[in-house]
């Protein structure tokens, strides 16, 4: 049985907003004819036991860019002004986010579909159970990993240019070095894990950019020797001199055991609006049953994961309500979450462009970023990273996407595998470095 481009797509369009909900924890695109007309131009025909689609569009990128000396606080009431504290000389204004009002009810209709993004109608057939079900899912993906190739495959694309510049690791928490759980109090990442960081750190510089409160993901990955980005990159701390000699600059402090720290903190004055409101939220969303409200310090996420869909609606608008008296923070979504921020032009593709500058890279053709990161949320670092020269930006996911990502990894253990495999050329690759061509690499790539 052939099933036809128009088939495909009418039915996908038909039962996006019916039938059943089973998700998928990778992420799954939320199913568009459009995305489906690019993945099956000419009506092909696959064969399998089950499918599932969705679609996302990946995070609106705002291309303000940030200088090395830029060393400033954002107040919600009035513009950016010095950190009094500061060790940098120049300010530079940080940009204040348009925002419109949270009741309008367009905007409802786009946060509900977004929540209902998260999980996906499960297609066991098109056509209803038939022995000539195709897996719709397998298909799409195979395509998609045409124009996202696995990072591991193209190992060798990725360090061809590496004798004699620096390498940096960037790196999402959630998803990609610790899988998605239910409890995200639970979302440990594994000892092998965090060994595997460990080494990368002592050869790389290496951050950790996570929406998490920064206190949270450091507990999580207990490497002091780590630059850590929590709040979508509003709360940045790292050692005053990491292993490789390299300094990030900032706010002086020291952590508890009195080691040197810098700290970088730009919506520092919207502390007590995020205190406020985190309790708005709580008080407010008690009453859904499953939902939870994390205060990430510069940030607050209501997390939804554990709540019925038919919950869903009356979650967004207590959640809606309490933001028409907050008119300075910017409601957004994630996997499974609404998420409150400070309404300023920040996000991890600037947390990402600062630590690059700060760590001594403006000049770009000297230095090889990695990211690595699964979310909505990481789509702005993607962007970023795609504008240097020699960058590579890595989705983590098992489904297809729409993403800014060159590249793409299943899961966090091929993350492990890559950043293993990462090492072993470190460390045995020097031979092979040297006498590197444009054409590739000679050495010989462990399996």
């Amino acid at each position: 049985m052939v099933l036809t481009l128009s088939e495909v797509s009418g039915s996908l369009q038909d039962r996006f907003h019916g039938g059943d909900t089973e998700g998928r924890e990778g992420g799954l695109l939320r199913a568009s004819a459009n995305f489906v007309a690019e993945s099956f131009a000419g009506g092909m025909a696959f064969r399998s036991k089950r499918s599932a689609v969705c679609s996302e569009s990946p995070t609106t990128s705002h291309g303000s860019t940030l200088s090395v000396s830029s060393m400033m606080s954002t107040s919600p009431s009035k513009p950016s002004v010095m950190n009094a504290s500061s060790v940098c000389s120049k300010p530079i204004p940080i940009g204040t986010k348009k925002h419109g009002s949270h009741t309008d009810k367009g905007q409802f209709h786009t946060l509900i579909d977004a929540m209902r993004a998260q999980s996906p109608p499960h297609l066991h057939s098109l056509h209803g159970d038939t022995p000539e079900a195709f897996d719709l899912e397998a298909a799409v993906y195979k395509n998609w990993l045409e124009k996202h190739p696995s990072a591991l495959k193209s190992f060798d694309r990725v360090i061809r240019h590496a004798h004699k510049k620096q390498i940096v690791v960037f790196l999402d928490y959630d998803g990609t070095l610790s899988p998605i759980v239910e409890d995200p109090e639970r979302a440990f990442m594994s000892p092998e894990m965090r060994a595997t960081v460990k080494e990368v750190a002592s050869s790389f510089p290496t951050a950790v950019i996570s929406g998490r409160s920064r206190p949270k993901v450091e507990q999580f990955v207990q490497l002091p020797e780590l630059y850590y980005a929590g709040s979508h990159g509003m709360d940045i701390v790292g050692p005053a001199k990491s292993s490789d000699g390299f300094r990030v600059k900032g706010t002086k402090a020291r952590d508890k055991k009195g080691n040197d720290l810098v700290e970088f903190q730009p919506a520092s004055e919207y502390l007590p609006l995020i205190n406020k409101v985190t309790a708005a939220l709580i008080e407010t969303t008690k009453i859904i049953k499953g939902a939870k409200v994390e205060n990430n310090k510069f940030c607050v996420s209501v997390h939804f994961r554990r709540v019925r869909e038919e919950s869903w609606e009356e979650l967004a608008a207590l959640v809606g309500d309490v933001m028409k008296d907050f008119p300075t923070l910017s409601l957004t979504h994630g996997r499974k979450v609404l998420e409150v921020r400070p309404s300023i032009e920040w996000d991890k593709g600037k947390a990402v462009d600062f630590l690059l500058n700060s760590l001594g890279f403006k000049d770009t053709s000297d230095v090889i970023p990695l990211y690595f990161g699964d979310d909505k949320t990481d789509e702005d670092a993607f962007k970023m990273i795609n504008t240097t020269k020699y960058g590579y930006s890595i989705l983590v996911s098992s489904v297809s996407k729409s993403t800014a990502a060159k590249l793409s990894l299943q899961d966090p253990s091929e993350v492990m595998e890559f950043l293993r495999k990462l090492m072993h050329w470190k460390k045995w690759g020097s031979e092979s470095r040297s006498g590197m061509q444009t054409g590739g690499s000679k050495y010989t790539m462990i399996p």
